[in-house]
């Protein structure tokens, strides 16, 4: 396991946040930019957070993942759990706007699915601070376990 770094490029930053996005920008060139990625996101306006839960990828997917994602997710290919969580992203989006990030942390998608339904219920704004959370943690996984 790595410490996180003192730095990082906006290339390192876009592969371990899934995309290039404002935040990015904002932590590109920043001491500790992992350490301090939670307070960079909480402070950006809305629409850029939303677009930095947006760059990640919906639970469940099967294109369009990148390596890191496709190995997070596992393998859980049952097709009925892959319409349901589908089915699951689609009303979460629809009702919160925005993507449901979770920090699957090599669990089963079939562990999600419970996350997920408990998730959807809960307030928009309390869901995008959860989202932000998850991103978070992520990307910090992602630098500590160099995979």
């Amino acid at each position: 396991m790595r410490e996180l770094p003192g730095q990082l490029s906006r290339e390192e930053l876009a592969e371990l946040f899934e995309g290039r996005t404002a935040l990015v920008e904002a932590l590109a060139g920043r001491d500790d930019p992992l350490g301090s990625a939670r307070e960079v996101l909480l402070a950006l306006p809305p629409e850029e957070q939303v677009a930095a839960l947006n760059a990640h990828p919906a639970i469940g997917a099967r294109t369009g993942l990148s390596a890191r994602s496709t190995a997070e997710q596992g393998t859980d290919d049952d097709p009925e759990l892959l319409a349901e969580l589908a089915r699951l992203n689609a009303e979460y989006e629809g009702r919160h706007g925005f993507r449901f990030v979770v920090f699957v942390n090599r669990r089963p998608r079939r562990e999600i699915l419970d996350v997920l339904r408990e998730r959807l219920e809960r307030p928009t704004g309390e869901e995008r601070e959860a989202g932000i959370e998850a991103l978070v943690s992520i990307a910090q996984d992602r630098w500590r376990s160099g995979a």
